[in-house]
């Protein structure tokens, strides 16, 4: 919590040697001057406190265009018409993200955008495994897979991450098939569908 200036003064106040040349009456011009120099520090001790919420690139305001630049955004999966909240969310993305090749890893990657998802793998057809009625695929389908969300993906206007002139919600899935496909294995093919099957 941060001092104000009254409080640096009585501070300064306590810490100037006794005598009748610095008078520790607050109505002393002694006092006034010291509270004149008390200004300055209650405002970088108000920033100071400031600089704990821009640690945080999830409440990060001023030094969220640092947080992107180290994070290497506005990236390709990023839009030019982003809100502070999904500016936020992409930054928190980037730093929180770890990788995997597990279908959860890519359900979980899509759920942080707001996405609800789910992955289905495509197996090729293999004489005593397989029955009949299971589709016919071939070997470059080890490699496919594809990730099925939903028909439209709705982003609300969030109280708290988003600032005032952000539109209320978007609509669209742009930003699930470019995310997913930078965090797809190299040597994996991903399809995208939407709605129900």
């Amino acid at each position: 919590m941060s001092m104000n200036a009254e409080q640096y003064r009585d501070q300064l106040l306590a810490l100037a040697p006794p005598g009748t040349a610095l008078p520790k009456e607050l109505e002393s011009v002694f006092a006034e001057l010291l509270l004149a120099m008390a200004d300055e520090q209650a405002r970088v001790d108000g920033r100071a406190d400031d600089l704990l919420n821009e640690l945080d690139p999830r409440t990060s305001m001023e030094l969220l265009s640092d947080w992107e630049r180290v994070c290497g955004l506005p990236g390709k999966c990023s839009l030019s018409s982003e809100t502070i909240q999904e500016r936020r969310e992409a930054v928190e993305l980037v730093l929180t993200a770890q990788g995997g090749q597990r279908p959860a890893f890519y359900e979980e990657a899509a759920a942080t955008i707001g996405v609800p998802a789910a992955v289905e793998e495509f197996r090729p057809f293999r004489v005593g495994s397989s029955t009949a009625g299971n589709s016919l695929s071939n070997e470059p389908w080890t490699h496919a897979w594809r990730m099925r969300g939903p028909e439209e993906t709705i982003k609300p206007f969030r109280a708290g991450g988003a600032a005032a002139g952000d539109h209320l919600a978007k609509w669209g899935n742009e930003m699930l098939e470019c995310h997913i496909s930078r965090l797809a294995p190299a040597h994996t093919i991903v399809t995208f569908a939407y709605g129900a099957e």
